[in-house]
């Protein structure tokens, strides 16, 4: 693939934004790094075949320096459970890895189909701040363990850091709200690594040199979208306390629906 100045600017526009709504919402870059990522890509002449591959997995990998960062920051604050990290992450890394097998042997429609259902979910949580009730206690080592192989799974299908997933679900079994997010903060991180990890091993064969990416990772987007997202993140956070984030998640919410649609258009 080609990366000339349009490239790179496109890339930079694009982590910057990602990094700004992250620290603004508290949200992942994957529901808008995704459907924006299989645009360009298909004009920069990826096959139909593989872009959505190409897409998650440079996602994902475009995941692990903002997991980074949101780990340090929520950890600063001492809102991570890291027992409950302890606990999850094998099942985390587990489900999230062999979930990247079952990306490589899909079809970029059907991921794109699942793609957007996910994301209709998640948007339909955040548009009406939906959260499940706390109605029971933190589940043993056996149910983390299962709980974080499908967090895990759902994530690498849809590259995400499962905050959609972990935070509800810890909510629900009584964690206070700041711990879930930090300790979702925390878990995105093992998510991201395994994931990129899968979608380089599972697309080695499936791309060329030619095409400067390693598997399903395209490294030179990956480190454009990486260091403008660090850079306005801690911007996004400090205005998080000044804007109406409420009426904002509403509307970025109609905006990851919008680019989800649009994705799915450019698929077919």
């Amino acid at each position: 693939m080609p990366l000339d100045i349009v490239w790179v600017l496109s890339f930079l526009l694009l982590g910057a934004f990602v990094g700004f709504m992250a620290g603004l919402l508290g949200v992942g870059g994957g529901g808008i790094m995704v459907p924006v990522l299989t645009t360009l890509f298909l004009h920069q002449g990826v096959s139909a075949e593989n872009v959505v591959h190409l897409a998650l997995g440079t996602s994902m990998a475009s995941i692990i320096v903002t997991s980074i960062s949101s780990l340090r920051a929520h950890n600063a604050q001492g809102s991570v459970l890291w027992h409950v990290v302890k606990v999850m992450s094998p099942g985390i890394v587990l489900g999230t890895f062999l979930a990247t097998f079952i990306a490589a042997n899909a079809s970029s429609f059907y991921l794109a189909i699942f793609f957007s259902i996910f994301m209709a979910f998640v948007s339909f949580q955040m548009f009406f701040n939906k959260r499940p009730k706390a109605s029971r206690e933190l589940a043993g080592n056996s149910g983390l363990i299962l709980c974080g192989s499908g967090i895990g799974a759902v994530s690498a299908l849809v590259s995400t850091g499962g905050g959609s997933l972990t935070v509800p679900y810890l909510v629900w079994q009584n964690v206070d709200i700041k711990k879930a997010i930090g300790t979702s903060a925390a878990i995105g991180l093992p998510i991201s690594i395994a994931g990129t990890a899968g979608y380089i091993i599972n697309g080695w064969l499936a791309t060329s040199a030619s095409n400067h990416a390693l598997g399903f990772v395209y490294p030179s987007a990956v480190l454009l979208i990486s260091i403008t997202s660090f850079i306005t993140a801690p911007f996004g956070a400090k205005l998080a306390h000044k804007l109406p984030v409420a009426v904002l998640k509403k509307v970025f919410a109609l905006l990851l629906i919008m680019l989800s649609i649009k994705m799915l258009v450019s698929v077919l």
